[in-house]
């Protein structure tokens, strides 16, 4: 079901994510709270080490916040388990990371298709998706 527009896509409450190293604790995230709309852009901005990617890691499900809740969709994933998590990323989240890592024997297309292989989708449904040439 696809959800509707001007429903909230993403929430954020109160996310605050601290690094411990050794006995030093450094707050990257304090107390973000943020909502986006269905259809809705964002664009996120700062100065270097203002904590723009561990955010986007945060809201990507590559990281989990010290404390605060992140719902997607209306699913909560501020502490799913690791199982869970991939499943949902794969199933829901597309991620471009900055310094973005391809599998170098795969192509563009078989990239873009493997989180749907490792989902046990079948490529051939989703290849005319992908390419309306495709038969």
């Amino acid at each position: 079901m696809k959800p509707l527009a001007g429903s909230i896509a993403v929430e954020v409450r109160h996310i605050v994510k601290d690094f411990r190293l050794g006995d030093t604790i450094t707050n990257v995230l304090k107390d973000v709270s943020l909502q986006v709309k269905q259809g809705e852009f964002l664009s996120i901005m700062g100065p270097s080490g203002s904590g723009k990617s561990t955010l986007l890691y945060i809201l990507g499900g590559l990281d989990s916040p010290t404390s605060g809740s992140i719902r997607l969709n209306g699913t909560d994933i501020s502490h799913l388990e690791d199982e869970k998590m991939s499943r949902f990323r794969r199933q829901k989240i597309g991620f471009v990371f900055q310094f973005y890592n391809l599998i170098p024997n795969l192509n563009v297309e078989e990239n873009i298709m493997l989180p749907l292989l490792l989902d046990g989708r079948k490529m051939k449904d989703y290849k005319k998706k992908l390419n309306p040439n495709y038969s």
